[in-house]
């Protein structure tokens, strides 16, 4: 009687070793596909959300020591992407996928120069050419994530006479 119930055991100890097998596998590429999905949708929140304080920073015309005011905002832009800037930029330089455009509020028409920069007129800060590579591309396409977050306002008046050096 016992012989015949360790016999039993032992062949049912294989097929719990497969059946573990079918159910861990899509498992863990569910597990893997979520992480991987999240993590994608913070970075680009992420990215927008500095995008969004650079504009905060630049409708208020302040400028850092030794630059102009469009440095200032890409240097406020880059330290709050956590080093995500650099990091999905194909060069690896992420300032140079910043922008920092000017438009005139009536015509809505691009100002460039000297006074584009006056209050009342609106500021687009923009980060484009970014890619995001999944980790795990199982179900999806090994092409990475492309994507391109902007933040625009309107600038403020500057409390000293003439708006700063662009």
């Amino acid at each position: 009687m016992c012989e015949r119930r360790r016999a039993k055991w032992c062949r049912r100890r294989g097929s719990v070793l497969v059946e573990g097998s079918f159910v861990i596998l899509p498992l863990l590429a569910v597990l893997f596909g979520v992480l991987d999905l999240s993590i994608a949708v913070f970075v680009k929140n992420t990215v927008q959300f500095a995008v969004c304080q650079g504009v905060r920073y630049a409708v208020t015309s302040q400028t850092m020591a030794g630059m102009g005011q469009d440095d200032s905002i890409k240097t406020v832009v880059q330290g709050y992407t956590l080093g995500f800037l650099d990091a999905l930029s194909p060069d690896h330089i992420g300032k140079n996928r910043l922008s920092v455009t000017y438009y005139d509020p009536l015509a809505l028409t691009a100002v460039s120069g000297v006074g584009s920069n006056i209050g009342g007129n609106i500021v687009v800060v923009s980060a484009s050419g970014l890619s995001w590579a999944w980790m795990v591309p199982l179900l999806r396409s090994a092409t990475p994530l492309a994507f391109s977050v902007s933040s625009a306002d309107i600038m403020e008046a500057t409390p000293v006479a003439g708006a700063p050096a662009r």
